[in-house]
């Protein structure tokens, strides 16, 4: 596959949003641990760690609870992912000189930076939903919300649009870095292991570098992430704004609480975008070659 295959546009668009599903599917109970701990009371806690979360959720709600909330995500992953990967050809395609040209890490991670605060319009009302989801617990009564749609017109009637994209800013805070360090760590990765003409690219050095490239990018995003699914999960009034969730909790819990939840989402982050690189490019060979010129 040569660079000019892997900048276009509708390719990238197409083999992104395959990639997004896969994610989906393996990362999604992963990230409903991950949800659960980041929100929870800290003078109260209901679990003392990941397992704990785990076998709590499992025990009182069963195995389905980890797939909470996976109707916004799977929804609405196909877009995020194929706007996320083309973002990113596009954000390559405007700084080569040449369509074959092959960019350095600087120029990769602005590439992917700029990925990142396109998915945002997607992305932000996609994880309030799924934030809202995620932290209903069985055992407090019935639940609020009945579904992703009853999330979005409950959203609608208590503040309109603006309740419904609350966290916008605290998404794009996250995801533009992370998806910097996302983009520029998997093609450098896949170039130490294959070259740099990265024509040789085989599943297990596609798993190895999408794996690693999940693991740097949530390095970076989860202070915010904290901050962002506080604020989203948080009754109206609650906050100002992620810097207000920031600052109350340095001071309420200290530095260590932006980095609750790191355990689940390591241990999701390699199976996941492991999965999401591999439909990427399978998707992308197979487009390929039905479409070498598209």
């Amino acid at each position: 596959m040569t660079e000019e295959q892997r900048v276009s546009e509708v390719k990238n668009f197409v083999a992104g949003g395959c990639g997004g599903i896969t994610t989906t599917l393996v990362g999604h109970p992963f990230d409903t641990i991950k949800v659960r701990l980041q929100t929870q009371s800290a003078q109260n806690p209901l679990y003392k760690g990941t397992w704990d979360c785990l076998s709590q959720t499992v025990k009182k709600e069963g195995i389905f609870a980890l797939y909470k909330g996976m109707g916004a995500p799977l929804v609405g992953v196909a877009p995020i992912f194929a706007i996320s990967f083309m973002g990113f050809g596009i954000g390559k395609k405007i700084q080569q000189s040449s369509p074959d040209e092959a960019l350095g890490p600087a120029q990769l991670a602005a590439a992917g930076f700029l990925s990142g605060f396109m998915t945002t319009v997607i992305m932000a009302p996609g994880e309030r939903i799924k934030c809202l989801l995620q932290v209903q617990q069985a055992a407090t009564g019935p639940p609020k919300y009945s579904g992703p749609a009853d999330v979005v017109k409950s959203l609608y009637r208590e503040g309109g649009l603006r309740s419904i994209f609350k966290g916008s800013a605290a998404t794009a805070a996250r995801d533009a870095p992370a998806s910097a360090a996302y983009f520029a760590s998997y093609e450098l990765i896949q170039r130490w292991l294959q070259g740099p003409d990265r024509q040789k690219l085989t599943v297990g050095t596609t798993l190895f570098a999408g794996g690693m490239a999940g693991v740097f990018n949530w390095v970076v995003a989860i202070p915010m992430d904290v901050c962002k699914n506080r604020l989203q999960a948080a009754p109206e009034g609650k906050y100002t704004g992620a810097m207000d969730v920031l600052s109350k909790l340095l001071k309420t819990e200290g530095p260590t609480a932006l980095w609750k939840g790191a355990t689940p989402i390591m241990l999701r982050s390699f199976p996941a975008n492991a999965a999401c690189f591999l439909g990427y490019e399978a998707a992308m060979f197979g487009l390929n070659q039905v479409a070498p010129n598209l």
